[in-house]
């Protein structure tokens, strides 16, 4: 990603000044609504990059865009960004904070992909074991992969659990190669 560090810096120093203001909910609603906007706007991205677009251009487009949908800090925050000449950074800065935000909160993300979905009962059961685990607040991210036949994967943070049979099959494939009941002369 672009400007990484530069992006760990901004986002610090936002998280820090939201902090000191006692906004920093709002301010991490907003960086999760610029990150969708970016994600889901191929062409808002192209134009925060664009050398071309002039500095009060792109500053406008962005008061236009985010109008009445974020907080003040947030916008003079993206307006000193562009009148820097760093609204590239945006998209990286906000996906950074939400980084920083989780962090701050002791949120831990799990990400549990199924083959078909949960229902509730095993949502609160994964919720139970992951919380035993660790003392953070959980958020629980449900993917789907049909791929997997049955069965879950589980990551948190850097550690992956894989209950699926479509693991298993492999393993037991793998283990039909390596036969060593039949002699190879």
């Amino acid at each position: 990603m672009k400007g990484t560090r530069a992006a760990v810096r901004y986002a610090k120093a936002l998280k820090e000044l939201a902090l000191e203001q006692g906004v920093l909910e709002k301010v991490r609603d907003d960086m999760q609504l610029i990150t969708s906007v970016c994600q889901s706007n191929h062409d808002f991205s192209v134009m925060l990059n664009s050398p071309i677009i002039k500095t009060d251009k792109k500053q406008s487009i962005l008061t236009e865009v985010f109008k009445g949908k974020i907080s003040k800090l947030t916008e003079i925050f993206m307006k000193i960004l562009a009148a820097k000449r760093r609204e590239s950074y945006i998209e990286a800065i906000a996906i950074e904070f939400g980084k920083q935000f989780k962090e701050h909160k002791k949120i831990l993300t799990a990400i549990v992909t199924t083959a078909s979905g949960l229902d509730e009962e095993l949502r609160k059961k994964v919720l139970q074991v992951v919380k035993g685990s660790s003392n953070s607040e959980i958020e629980l991210i449900e993917k789907i992969n049909e791929k997997l036949i049955g069965g879950f994967t589980l990551q948190v943070g850097d550690k992956r659990v894989d209950a699926s049979l479509a693991k298993q099959i492999r393993k037991l494939s793998q283990s039909f190669n390596e036969n060593p009941y039949i002699k190879e002369y």
